[in-house]
Formats: structure tokens, sequence, C-alpha cells
């Protein structure tokens, strides 16, 4: 396999994922969503390069992440794939098959189901700085964006199978619904969450129906809005 291409695991650290996803129980979740990222990367035998909030540099996602982009293509890596450590059914099938579709300058495209990715993969060339800064990061809308984007550029993209990453506890509700392929520590750890009663919120405003939180969520996924 070609060695240009590294991974960049761009994840918080579990403390900063306690912070800001209102998860009870959290922890052990996202422990081992992190082991189980690590351990999937290093199966491809791939380079990779883990940037949590102590090596992320800039004040929105989309400047965190866009920089983390650009310092692993200053390690001289011709491919890059992204992911984060929130995505349960992420396995080494999906790392594998896009570092093949990269070798052949084919832009890879994983969706999640709230509408940001889980997975993408670029060659160098593909990278426009600019234009990424402009993407929607952290709303609804991103991967279409990312999408046209590509379109308009006539690369060719492929687009991965839509995962389910957890930023709350619907997702976890969600995941939970798709058990056969997750490993039996997540399927325990997934069951004993959803004993858990989940405050949403620690105060409630009269006739305020939605409050937006702005979070450090992984891989651009939407901000929560909570109903």
């Amino acid at each position: 396999m070609n060695q240009k291409t590294a991974i960049l695991i761009f994840a918080n650290s579990i403390h900063e994922e306690l912070r800001n996803k209102y998860i009870t129980g959290g922890k052990i979740l996202f422990s081992e969503l992190t082991r189980k990222t690590i351990t999937t990367v290093k199966q491809t035998g791939l380079p990779f390069f883990i940037y949590t909030e102590k090596e992320q540099r800039g004040v929105t996602f989309g400047e965190r992440f866009v920089n983390a982009i650009q310092d692993v293509y200053n390690k001289d890596y011709d491919n890059l794939i992204t992911i984060g450590n929130d995505t349960p059914h992420l396995s080494k099938y999906h790392l594998i098959e896009s570092a093949k579709q990269l070798e052949n300058n084919t832009f890879v495209l994983g969706p999640s189901l709230d509408g940001g990715f889980y997975l993408m993969g670029l060659h160098k060339s593909q990278f426009n700085v600019d234009l990424f800064l402009k993407l929607p990061w952290q709303s609804k809308k991103l991967s279409t964006c990312i999408s046209r984007l590509i379109e308009t550029t006539k690369i060719k993209m492929v687009t991965l199978e839509v995962l389910i990453d957890i930023d709350d506890i619907n997702d976890i509700k969600s995941i939970s619904r798709f058990f056969k392929k997750l490993s039996g520590k997540l399927k325990k750890i997934i069951q004993s969450l959803l004993l858990y009663k989940i405050d949403i919120a620690d105060f409630i405003v009269p006739g305020i129906t939605t409050i937006y939180t702005y979070r450090f969520f992984n891989k651009g996924s939407p901000s929560t809005l909570f109903s």
C-alpha cells in the first residue's frame, strides 16, 4: 500500500469530549471508542497522527481542522484520510478501501447520518485551504456542500456507506439498533448507558423551545440542538 498515505485522527481527549457532549456515564464509552479507533487504524499498517485539542491550532472548528490537515501534508504525505473517534461502526475496511481509492486520485467521503462526515480522504492537490475554510462546518449541510464542491472541480469522488457518529444520547439509541457489527464490550457499554436518565439541560427558560450550543465536536458534526 502507498506509504505516502497517512491517517489523521482528529479527536478531542476524553476529558474534552465529556465537557462538550451531554452523555451521563460517557467516560467509559469514549475511552473504549478511542481505544477501538486506534486499534482499527493500526491494523491498516498506515502511519497515523492523533490531534486532540492540545495539538489543534485555530479559533473555529474549520481553522483547527484545516490546520491539522495542512500539518500532515507538511510531513511529506500525498494522501490523507481523516477520521474521528466517535463512530462505532468504523472498520478497517473503510480505511483500506479509502486508501485504495486515493491511489487513483479519487476523493473519498464517508457521510454521517447527522449531515457531517466520519471520514474524508483526499490528495494534497485536492486540498484548497481557502475553500475548505468557507465550508459550513458543524452544520447539517456539511457533507452535501463538500460533495457539491468536489463536483464542481470534476474530481472523481467515491461515497462510502452512511454511518452514525455519537454526539448525544439520541445517537446512542440509534446505534443500539445496529448491534450486530459491534464488539461485545461496546454493546455492553451502550446498553448500560441507555439505562441512565439524561439531564438535557440544567435549566428551563419559559417560552424557549430550542437551546443552541456551540461545541468542539469532531469532523464537523453539527452542534447539538436540543428541542
